[in-house]
């Protein structure tokens, strides 16, 4: 059982088993993680919830911590989870009668709506119909993933009321477009933070680096690391879900380390899925 400070933090609102399903489809996403965050976290009260590495947000709609700040850098994903929180109903107006076929796909893929509510309906039909629901840009920062001809794919939205559910989870929250560092720096004692960054875990020991290069750098787990440890010098609580490398081990020296073992959901066949394994780095203030 992880301890956290209890300074400060009489006005914690947080609920697990919340029911509240994540509405984006995101690659990397920590639904699976959830069960084994719970665990560690039952009984805690913190000051303030952080997480600077967004995504699908499972690990917030399944804890709803509040008060929290909640940013990633993807400004069109940021865009979308304020538009939900803010302008629901409008946003399901506006996608619903959009026909999923190719034609209408290449059409969205290829817009660039300038109202924010548009915008934030042209992602969600594009994460929900594009293959794989994979979100992939250009060298241009032009979404390129082909049509994956999901004839219902955005659907669930209303008729499980993804939506509806998400944007009540997400009243009272700070959501901001922002690089990792700029959330870290403002927190401290009685905080709890958790970093999700983008990672290949599917990689040899060699090759760790050159694998990520393109989609986290190694200039930024290093930024990560130091922040994370700055942070947990102000005292806040901070968890790290990374590869299990051992030069990002060497990153995180003074935190707990748990791995977890889990089998890859990166390839499209169950069958050929093979197990992985994962860190999950703590600092706990003392």
């Amino acid at each position: 059982m992880i301890k956290a400070s209890e300074e400060g933090c009489e006005n914690m609102d947080y609920s697990f088993n919340s029911g509240v399903s994540p509405f984006i489809k995101w690659l990397g996403g920590k639904r699976w993680l959830t069960p084994v965050l719970e665990r560690e976290l039952d009984g805690i009260k913190v000051r303030r919830y952080i997480e600077p590495f967004l995504g699908g947000a499972a690990t917030y709609f399944h804890f709803r911590f509040r008060p929290a700040m909640l940013s990633d850098i993807n400004k069109d994903l940021i865009n979308t989870y304020v538009q939900v929180r803010d302008n629901v109903t409008e946003v399901l107006r506006r996608l619903k009668p959009i026909i999923i076929d190719s034609n209408h796909y290449y059409e969205m893929r290829d817009s660039n709506p300038g109202d924010g509510i548009d915008r934030a309906v042209r992602f969600l039909y594009l994460n929900r119909t594009a293959f794989g629901g994979i979100y992939r840009v250009n060298a241009d920062g032009r979404f390129n993933v082909p049509f994956g001809n999901y004839a219902r794919g955005t659907e669930i939205l209303w008729r499980e009321s993804l939506l509806v559910k998400a944007s009540e989870a997400l009243q009272g929250t700070n959501i901001l477009s922002a690089d990792f560092e700029e959330p870290l720096k403002k927190a401290g004692r009685g905080d709890l933070i958790y970093c999700d960054p983008t990672y290949t875990t599917m990689h040899n020991n060699n090759g760790f680096r050159k694998y990520n290069e393109k989609s986290f750098s190694w200039s930024d787990q290093i930024r990560l690391s130091e922040a994370c440890h700055k942070a947990s010098s102000r005292g806040a609580m901070v968890i790290v879900s990374n590869a299990c490398h051992e030069e990002i081990a060497e990153l995180y020296c003074g935190f707990d380390t748990l791995t977890m073992k889990r089998n890859s959901v990166l390839c499209p066949q169950p069958s050929k899925r093979k197990p992985i394994e994962e860190s999950l780095f703590v600092s706990i203030p003392k």
